[in-house]
Parts: C-alpha cells; structure tokens; sequence
C-alpha cells in the first residue's frame, strides 16, 4: 500500500470513527454510554497495522476534542478512552491479527475485555472520581461508595462494553473481509 493510500486510509477510517461517536446510548446508567466508534479502529487494525490503528484512535480523539468538546465530561473521559481503546486494540493485535481464526478472536475478545475493564476501574479510581469530584462536584457517596461505584457500575459496563464491541466486529470483518484484503499490508 503506497504512503498516500494509507494516509487516505486512515484519515477515512478517523472521521467515520469520529462521527460514531454522535451515536452513543446509555448503557446500565445515563452516565456510562456505548458508542461502536472503536469499529473503524479495528478495520484500521485489519487494514493496515497497529501503528495504523493507535493513529486513527488518536485523530479521532483530536476531532473529539476540537470539534465536540463536552466541558469536563470529555477532559476527564476522553484520556481514559484513549488508554482503554489502545489496549484493546494492542490486545487484538497481539492476538488476533496473526492468526486470524475464530478461537484466536475469542480469546483476543475476552483478553481485551478483561484489560478494557480493569484499566477503567484503575483510572476511575486514581484519576476520574477524584477529578469529577473537584471539578464537577461528583460524591463517590451518592453512587453507594467506592465499592459499589467500581464493581457495580464501571466493572459491568466495561466487560459489557468490550464483549458488545468484540460481538459488532466479528460481522462486520467478516463481511468487509473480500473487499478489505485488497486494501492489506
């Protein structure tokens, strides 16, 4: 694939990664919602590489940022949506991308899910709460404590979260994979 068609590649892939993100719902609370905007990444990921794939993750963030900015809700969200997503990607790459079979994609799934979800409750405990608490004035306490806030709300939405996105790729690869494989590395 030439310099430029890759380029053309991944700045598609960003601006529809980008624009998924308009449509996200609730999921478990108003608070936690899913948006299927990781899909381009992981054609990205099929497409070109893992390098391809962060990049597209961060040109999607920077459109984030710039041009539907949310105040504090994207400050905060949007780092820890950067980590999380990187490694999920990095798991499926790791995984996946090799060996591109079925066993190999639920693993992959399952790893990355399971990553997914411990690095948010990591960061909700060590950088979003405290920071939603000073800025936004968000009381653990009103959610039932740390406990609960953690293993009863970001743990479930997380492992729901990675399992629905790892459940919306699998057809989606599957149908584009004949016309992707010319667009392959």
């Amino acid at each position: 694939m030439t310099q430029t068609r890759k380029m053309a590649m991944i700045a598609i892939l960003s601006a529809s990664s980008f624009l998924l993100m308009f449509f996200a719902f609730p999921l478990l609370t108003d608070f936690f919602k899913l948006d299927f905007s990781i899909l381009p990444i992981l054609l990205g990921l099929l497409i070109l590489d893992s390098k391809g794939a962060l990049t597209i993750l961060l040109l999607r963030s920077l459109l984030k940022l710039l041009l539907n900015n949310q105040g504090i809700e994207t400050l905060v969200g949007l780092p820890m949506n950067m980590l999380a997503v990187a490694a999920f990607i990095l798991i499926f790459s790791f995984i996946w991308k090799r060996e591109q079979t079925l066993p190999r994609f639920i693993l992959a799934s399952l790893l990355a899910t399971l990553a997914l979800t411990l690095i948010m409750i990591l960061l909700n405990y060590l950088y979003a709460v405290p920071l939603y608490a000073t800025f936004a004035g968000f009381q653990i306490s009103e959610s039932g404590g740390w406990v609960t806030y953690l293993l009863a709300l970001v743990a479930p939405f997380n492992l729901l979260q990675g399992l629905i996105w790892s459940f919306a790729f699998w057809p989606v690869q599957a149908l584009l994979k004949p016309i992707l494989k010319k667009y392959e590395k």
